[in-house]
């Protein structure tokens, strides 16, 4: 069993048992649940940021403990200040050490949200609606097709935007109408290997009314550079931003750069 399975299978035991102790009546009862969303879609466009979405990361399977200190407040305000598009969130506790209520912290933000979890189910999506997120993430490696187009529709229903994540070509039969960004994961979640060549590869079999977002394995503004000519629109950076002792200065330092160049 690869890491993807037993987060899967994790995923599957968490879900069942929230069901029972929070219900969707009382999730749609949270204040964000009925709360109008920012578009991360129109965010990438904007001119006057960065393209990039920043995300909070506490751990990883692959790397361990990232960095257990910077506070989500501390951290996306500095993602907000220094020109993010977007802010995306961990919310897988086993695995990542995140959790909702990190989500709800980064609402401080006028910036759209990003749920970051192994989505399985369509409770899910209204968990992350009711916690204060705008766009939540589907991970073509462990749905079906049917499985995403069921679970989108109902996100958009949701007044959700959807982020559709892929790490091959056979995976871009996934996207469908209610999908509004395509993100190319360069590391494979099954051995957890990173090139940006697998983004590099798929760019040009994207549909161009998707917004085509490069995620991991960016760590330099270069890397932004070559992904942008190629014609990505947003990048999701973490564990390059994450794994310093500040991540808010780190930021402030890759932005510098960007606009350097």
């Amino acid at each position: 069993m690869n890491i993807l399975d037993k987060i899967v299978a994790q995923k599957q035991i968490e879900v069942a048992a929230r069901k029972l102790q929070i219900p969707v009546a009382v999730l749609e009862q949270m204040k964000y649940f009925s709360a109008e969303t920012l578009s991360l879609y129109s965010f990438l466009l904007d001119p006057t940021k960065t393209g990039i979405i920043a995300e909070y990361k506490r751990k990883s399977p692959s790397k361990g403990v990232i960095n257990d200190q910077a506070t989500v407040e501390e951290v996306t305000m500095a993602y907000a200040k220094y020109g993010a598009s977007g802010i995306s969130v961990l919310t897988d506790t086993e695995f990542f050490g995140g959790s909702l209520t990190d989500l709800l912290a980064a609402t401080i933000n006028e910036l759209p949200l990003l749920r970051k979890d192994f989505m399985i189910d369509e409770y899910q999506l209204i968990e992350a609606k009711a916690h204060g997120a705008e766009v939540i993430l589907l991970i073509a490696a462990c749905l079906s097709p049917d499985k995403v187009k069921s679970m989108a529709a109902t996100a958009k229903s949701l007044g959700l935007e959807v982020l559709l994540e892929i790490h091959n070509e056979q995976e871009l039969e996934h996207i469908c109408d209610s999908i509004d960004l395509v993100g190319v994961n360069n590391r494979n979640l099954k051995t957890f290997e990173v090139s940006i060549d697998t983004s590099l590869a798929l760019i040009k079999q994207i549909p161009t009314n998707k917004l085509a977002i490069a995620e991991s394995g960016i760590s330099n503004v270069d890397t932004i550079v070559t992904l942008r000519q190629a014609g990505f629109k947003g990048f999701l950076i973490g564990e390059n931003f994450m794994k310093q002792a500040s991540p808010s200065i780190a930021f402030a330092d890759f932005v510098h750069q960007l606009k350097a160049k």
